[in-house]
């Protein structure tokens, strides 16, 4: 049985709903998500990009992209939103309010995928958003604050790093201008293919009000489904640092000359790479440091590597435990490329602080977990989201639900529907608690 198709029926799943749900009380009374309107909605736009293996590949800003940004306009549109773009690419579906001068509560995540990515990630909080949307319009339920669903452009920074690069524009953490010269390896500019999928808006990216934002995610690790828990309360965001690595030696002819008279790219990046798993080792057992793409050149059976280009991402939820990493691994890198005869260029490319959410957001989510009966707990994130970068200028937080194995950017990717509509529902109660709360 797939288990991409099937529902839990175990203790996690929601014990006084279906999943479609009926239960839970406070703000909103028993408005509740269509469940399976959801999933049939994550099946729907896995097919732009999917892969053989059942996976997506869907690059931001790609044809891919922009097709499920076409379903995106016309699925809002179906259940009475308005949808606009800014000059990002940032998209917009907004239901009007009772009193529509007041900023939107708006809710959101990202459709852009890993180059093997699952169809979970990111998009639930999207979807999830779209079944809030559609119980609000299905009900006839008003809200004071209109209610804004976006759709963040380059979340993931697999094709233009760094990640989050659109919402961190939004957010002023990135000019404008930065973020549109981006280049991927191709050498495509930012702004050359986001004008190519047609998807440049007029609105200056950042001039779009929001009163609180909250964001719907598959957890993306162990921990909820270990401990049989539905609903992740998350708390904040860890620490993280991207780094690009450029290591010059000497292409020569792999039979001809001697190892001793090297200078092996390709040798000093191993030997690098270990040396990233070791300081990760050595900071505590939250540490993370990772090397997840690397260029070797020429890339010939029978030549030495003179040039290696290589990727670093360090990670920890104490902001001085990553300075720490970063100091250790620069030490341990320099004496790397001087025993092997290489010139080394190391660039910070990203660095996001560790990030603390709304305590008022915070307490609606576990409140509403707790009004539906799902079993809960704080957790704090280990991957990066908008959601980060939307917490330096509005109240924030996010919402996890257990993803099987904790498996994610990968094809394999899985999650239960029940747990999936579990944390829609979740999404809409904290949205209409917001809205109830601010601006009272």
């Amino acid at each position: 049985m797939d288990k991409n198709t099937t529902s839990r029926s175990d203790d996690r799943a929601m014990s006084n709903t279906g999943a479609n749900g009926t239960g839970g009380q406070g703000a909103g009374g028993n408005v509740t998500v269509d469940g399976a309107a959801l999933w049939n909605d994550i099946l729907e736009t896995a097919r732009f990009g999917g892969t053989p293996k059942g996976g997506i590949r869907r690059l931001t800003l790609t044809e891919e992209d922009r097709l499920v940004r076409d379903w995106f306009i016309a699925a809002c549109q179906a259940v009475g939103c308005t949808v606009t773009y800014d000059s990002m690419g940032n998209q917009f579906a907004r239901r009007p309010g009772t009193d529509d001068s007041l900023p939107p509560i708006t809710m959101g995540s990202h459709l852009d995928t890993q180059p093997t990515g699952g169809k979970f990630d990111g998009i639930i909080g999207v979807l999830g958003g779209l079944a809030v949307l559609r119980a609000l319009h299905a009900t006839g339920h008003d809200t004071r604050h209109p209610i804004e669903l976006i759709n963040w452009t380059n979340e993931e920074g697999a094709r233009f790093a760094p990640a989050m690069l659109s919402s961190g524009v939004f957010a002023g953490v990135f000019t404008e201008q930065e973020a549109l010269d981006k280049t991927d390896r191709a050498g495509i500019r930012f702004e050359d293919a986001l004008v190519g999928i047609g998807y440049r808006g007029t609105e200056p990216c950042g001039q779009h009000p929001v009163a609180a934002y909250f964001e719907l995610h598959i957890e993306q690790g162990p921990i909820l489904e270990a401990e049989n828990k539905t609903i992740g309360v998350v708390t904040g965001v860890q620490g993280m640092r991207w780094y690009e690595v450029t290591l010059t030696g000497r292409d020569s002819h792999a039979g001809s000359t001697p190892m001793t008279m090297r200078a092996d790219a390709l040798l000093a990046t191993a030997r690098m790479i270990e040396a990233v798993n070791e300081v990760a080792l050595a900071h505590g057992p939250d540490a993370v440091g990772t090397v997840g793409l690397i260029e070797n050149r020429p890339n010939s059976r029978n030549v030495v590597p003179g040039e290696v280009f290589f990727t670093i991402d360090l990670r920890d939820p104490d902001d001085a435990v990553v300075e720490r990493m970063e100091a250790t691994f620069r030490d341990r890198a320099e004496a790397i490329a001087t025993e092997c005869g290489v010139q080394m260029i190391l660039e910070r490319v990203w660095d996001s602080p560790a990030v603390h959410f709304d305590p008022a957001c915070i307490d609606a989510v576990r409140r509403t977990a707790g009004s539906f009966g799902y079993p809960a707990r704080d957790i704090v994130s280990g991957a990066g989201h908008d959601a980060a970068y939307m917490a330096r200028i509005t109240p924030t937080t996010m919402i996890f639900v257990p993803c099987a194995g904790g498996l994610s950017h990968n094809e394999a990717e899985s999650a239960e529907s029940a747990d999936v509509a579990a944390g829609a529902n979740v999404l809409l109660r904290a949205v209409l608690d917001a809205d109830a709360r601010l601006d009272a």
